[in-house]
């Protein structure tokens, strides 16, 4: 949910936003001003619903989409834009939310112009995030949600084999890009429908832990002994985190441990770090989950073979490019965990007992 600074409601102010609530009245702005003003003043989103039947998760998609449709204003948005998002489309407001203002008020009059529906606008958003994410703009591709979901399709377009999906591809990005330059260079793909890409990305490297055995555990090292007790006792207990086993130290570093596979091995400076699987270039399909990737530092050398972690203005990211990468490189791509598939994680530390 959507955190607000307190407020103070008289009794009579709040059973009267209450009212309104249970019988709807007005549209979904005015529902949303309610709920975050009920919601500031101290009022649990569990006690909204069951005042009112609005549900948790709708009380926080119309106030975030509340949220986004003001900033939107502050852009001065053609009427027709206002006024159709006072009426409805709450829905398509929310998948905004991770774009800045500007990106904001121009997806949301694409989604009008286009007609399209949450669905839609939330893979528009995605691309449009991805798009602004680059250190350097495209050639030829304006900053506006439609060039970005155009680019996209140009990029993927490139690596597609199959004339299907990249005749698909390119109707998509003709049908969104808005610059002249954009449309320009998806009808260049059009003059090779053979679709014989230059170059495909490498196979990501993706293990996933699958047995209890490969999930080892880290332990304080005291020394040698004889020790004096007040050394042991000085040692700070550690504790495992989440799927991966992450242990803090009391300086603050945290350590992970993995299996000696080959990969980690041969690595001379690795490191580890979180990723979210989607946002890494040629994932592969199926749901969103966080992964570990191990990074050697001393193989900085770009090779088409490889992915490599690069310098970019929003922090390091995962890339891969067919051609020597001008973005300082800090590090090779050694592999990707994934999590292991755990129903019930106490279950594994508690004994089964039978009873005769």
């Amino acid at each position: 949910m959507t955190e607000f600074t307190p407020t103070t409601l008289s009794d009579e102010e709040r059973q009267e936003l209450l009212g309104q609530l249970r019988r709807k009245e007005g549209r979904w702005l005015a529902w949303a001003r309610a709920c975050q003003t009920l919601l500031k003043s101290s009022l649990s989103p569990q006690a909204l619903f069951e005042a009112t039947g609005f549900e948790p998760i709708q009380q926080n998609q119309i106030t975030v989409a509340m949220q986004v449709y003001d900033s939107i204003l502050r852009q001065d948005p053609p009427a027709h834009v206002r006024e159709t998002y006072q009426e409805r489309g709450s829905d398509l407001l929310y998948e905004l939310r991770e774009l800045d203002q500007e990106q904001r008020s121009l997806t949301a009059q694409l989604a009008l112009e286009r007609n399209l529906d949450a669905d839609q606008i939330r893979e528009v958003a995605k691309a449009t995030k991805d798009f602004c994410r680059l250190t350097k703009q495209p050639d030829h591709f304006d900053r506006h949600p439609g060039d970005a979901v155009a680019y996209q399709c140009w990029r993927l377009a490139q690596e597609r084999t199959d004339l299907t999906e990249r005749s698909r591809l390119i109707a998509r990005g003709l049908q969104f890009a808005q610059s002249a330059g954009a449309r320009a260079q998806i009808e260049t793909l059009l003059m090779d429908l053979r679709g014989v890409p230059s170059r495909k990305p490498p196979m990501l490297p993706l293990y996933r832990l699958e047995t209890e055995e490969d999930l080892p555990r880290l332990l304080p090292f005291a020394g040698h002994l004889p020790l004096p007790s007040p050394q042991i006792e000085a040692i700070a207990a550690i504790e495992a985190e989440g799927p991966f086993g992450l242990v803090t130290s009391p300086a603050g570093q945290q350590w992970l441990a993995l299996p000696g596979w080959q990969a980690v091995l041969g690595a001379q400076d690795p490191i580890a770090c979180l990723e979210e699987i989607d946002r890494l270039p040629n994932a592969p399909e199926g749901p969103t989950e966080t992964v570990i990737l191990v990074i050697d530092r001393a193989d900085r050398t770009w090779d088409a073979d490889h992915f490599f972690l690069v310098e970019q203005a929003e922090g390091a990211r995962v890339q891969w490019s067919p051609e020597a990468i001008a973005a300082p490189i800090l590090g090779r791509l050694v592999l990707i965990l994934r999590p292991k598939r755990v129903l019930d994680e106490a279950a594994i530390a508690t004994p089964w007992q039978f009873e005769e």
